[in-house]
């Protein structure tokens, strides 16, 4: 019952933002100005152009990663069978479990932190487009900015993976609670509505730790575990614009993936068709697999940041003026244990030395893109 009145709770959506019961503290934690209010699909085309560096690096990495893994695919493969076949079986069973791990070490330990490095220091040269409206002072490039701000907010990026993952934990309990709905309520097809809410939220909340990120390099506080911990209530008490977003950002991805997919497919189909017969079958099949390489990496390097940009605009101009609601603060931290070590963390965090601060940037008047 205790689960059943949080998740009724959270999923109060008639309550006006910033109006559910309870006290409300009377300062907003953060001040900081806007450029851009805007979350659009236009306006986010436009940051996405304009930090174009970023998407470009990982479209890049991301291609890169696609063709290794074709190929080490086929290595593996053809090579326990061709063990298999000259030598004994069992070779070729420890070759291909060899390759197996070491692909998978690969991606755990190298690839996934690359991209994790690239996707947040975007994240930094974004959120100083959103706030104002420029990136630095024009004295550095795009990437020595995003490096140069990433370090110098939490000195080591193994911190800011570590606080991810328990910004990840705190929203995937809102969304247990919410589908907890179905199951403990007898009404015919409330169990298929609370799955398809949570299923939605889940679409833009898979972005949110990044605009948490966000969040925080916006507040220019020196404290990123209280910053987290805030912005997680913001997402709370701001559940049901961001679920509006969110239908439109489940009907975009895959609405432009499709058109991506066709977009790409047609150049293959037109490759296929002037190779020579006697190789036209197995040429098809390559051109087909290229092309679906080249439409995962364009998706994951310019579609996902482009989603995550409307997210992220959308939480910063919602919460422009907007305190914090204490009242969000118990039921997340009766609900979400994560939450709760966010602010253990928090009241335990030693801020750093000070480092030398970096020239004050005059903020742009707001515009839409």
């Amino acid at each position: 019952m205790v689960q059943l009145r949080h998740a009724a709770c959270l999923c109060a959506a008639d309550t006006p933002r910033g109006q559910t019961s309870g006290p409300i503290m009377t300062d907003t934690p953060h001040h900081y100005p806007l450029a851009i209010r805007n979350s659009g699909i236009g306006s986010a085309i436009g940051l996405m152009l304009r930090s174009l560096p970023y998407a470009a690096m990982r479209f890049a990495v991301l291609l890169t990663a696609s063709v290794a893994c074709i190929v080490w695919i086929v290595v593996a493969i053809g090579g326990a069978v061709w063990l298999g076949s000259h030598i004994a079986g069992v070779f070729g069973f420890a070759w291909f479990v060899t390759c197996a791990v070491v692909a998978g070490w690969f991606w755990t330990t190298i690839l996934r932190y690359l991209l994790h490095l690239i996707e947040c220091g975007h994240v930094a040269v974004l959120t100083e487009l959103i706030v104002h409206g420029r990136v630095g002072n024009g004295t550095e490039s795009m990437f020595a900015y995003g490096k140069r701000i990433v370090t110098e907010k939490f000195g080591q990026v193994n911190v800011l993976f570590a606080l991810n993952l328990l910004v990840r934990g705190v929203v995937n309990a809102v969304h247990n609670t919410i589908e907890g709905i179905g199951n403990m309520l007898p009404i015919p097809g409330l169990d298929s509505i609370a799955k398809l809410i949570a299923t939605i939220m889940r679409a833009a909340t898979r972005y949110l730790d990044k605009v948490i990120f966000s969040y925080n390099l916006a507040r220019a506080d020196d404290n990123p575990w209280r910053d987290a911990q805030d912005g997680l209530v913001y997402y709370a008490q701001n559940a049901k614009p961001i679920l509006k977003q969110a239908i439109w950002i489940v009907v975009l991805e895959y609405g432009l993936s499709v058109v991506l997919w066709i977009a790409l497919l047609v150049p293959a189909a037109m490759v296929t068709t002037i190779l020579p017969q006697s190789v036209r079958e197995t040429g098809g099949i390559v051109t087909i697999v290229i092309a679906i390489l080249f439409a995962l990496a364009a998706r994951g390097a310019f579609l996902k940041p482009l989603f995550l940009i409307m997210v992220m605009v959308r939480f910063h101009a919602l919460i422009e003026h907007e305190p914090i609601n204490q009242t969000w603060v118990d039921r997340l931290n009766q609900i979400s244990d994560k939450f709760r070590d966010l602010g253990k963390q928090a009241a335990d965090y030693i801020s750093p030395a000070p480092s030398k601060p970096a020239p004050e940037i005059a903020p742009v008047k707001a515009q839409a893109l």
